[in-house]
């Protein structure tokens, strides 16, 4: 018996580099789902290519209210034009200072933007930087979703044992899981499906090679068969657009070397992984 595991890569649209490493993935059948960052300048002109290898993928809206020009004004959040970083938006969250209706609007620009290059909505939403998980952040998703019969939501919490069984960037895991308790009751409360499992966080400045990080992410014991475990990745090929926006260059390169090569084949075949999209769990609750 094999066990199904959706693997997935964030930041379709930031670079050309990023796209095009994540399209030679999905062609090879080593990624099943790719997040799209649809408010940067990246993603119309690499919806086309991507539509492509749609029946390959689920391609999924990565909302972000993070360090880039929002897609329409945002005079609280964005004031000078450009989204605050993590931490900035993350005190204000917390400190109930969001403007809701501000985030309603711009995660439905991002939704238009999305919809507009690819022809249709989104197969799921999640977050640039986990910001999906945030208070008031979650609630306009969850009322997103809920629009999108059948869409599903990416959940970042995983049990701790889990997490120090793994051994890997174990407070930033902890952290990023604890935040999305209220997600998940969210997403009980309105019927909206999500995977039960999430790994693939750790430290981009780590010496360790991916190539040791990503058998301990695709690590699965007691998987049962209504898990639906979800891995993310950062695959790119490094090119001047991506140095110009991100710091996370070479470990993009180190991502796609490692996925697109024969020791991750080798891998699958090993643990019995089969990479699917979401429609291919067992037992999806309705």
């Amino acid at each position: 018996m094999t066990l199904p595991i959706l693997l997935c890569a964030d930041d379709y649209g930031l670079a050309p580099g990023v796209n095009a490493a994540i399209r030679e993935l999905i062609a090879l059948d080593r990624l099943t789902a790719t997040s799209v960052m649809s408010l940067c300048p990246f993603w119309a002109p690499g919806a086309a290519p991507l539509r492509e290898l749609a029946g390959k993928a689920d391609v999924g809206l990565h909302f972000t209210l993070t360090d880039q020009p929002p897609l329409g004004p945002m005079p609280r959040l964005a004031r000078d034009g450009r989204l605050p970083p993590l931490g900035r938006l993350m005190a204000l969250a917390y400190g109930g200072r969001l403007d809701a209706s501000e985030i309603h609007d711009e995660l439905a620009r991002q939704l238009d933007a999305f919809a507009t290059a690819w022809g249709g909505p989104p197969a799921y939403i999640d977050g640039h930087q986990h910001v999906h998980q945030l208070p008031t952040v979650r609630e306009a998703v969850a009322d997103a979703l809920a629009a999108l019969p059948g869409a599903y939501v990416r959940l970042c919490g995983e049990p701790a044992g889990a997490v120090l069984r793994r051994g890997v960037a174990v407070p930033k895991a902890l952290l990023i899981g604890g935040l999305g308790g209220s997600l998940a009751r969210l997403a009980r409360e309105r019927g909206i499906p999500a995977n039960n499992r999430f790994s693939g966080v750790y430290d981009f400045a780590t010496a360790t090679p991916f190539a040791e990080l990503l058998p301990r992410f695709l690590d699965t014991p007691g998987h049962r068969p209504d898990d639906r475990p979800l891995v993310m990745v950062h695959p790119g090929i490094p090119d001047e657009d991506l140095r110009r926006v991100d710091s996370l260059v070479e470990p993009r390169r180190a991502e796609h070397a490692y996925l697109k090569g024969p020791a991750f084949a080798d891998l699958l075949d090993r643990r019995g992984l089969r990479l699917v999209r979401f429609a291919g769990f067992t037992n999806i609750p309705a």
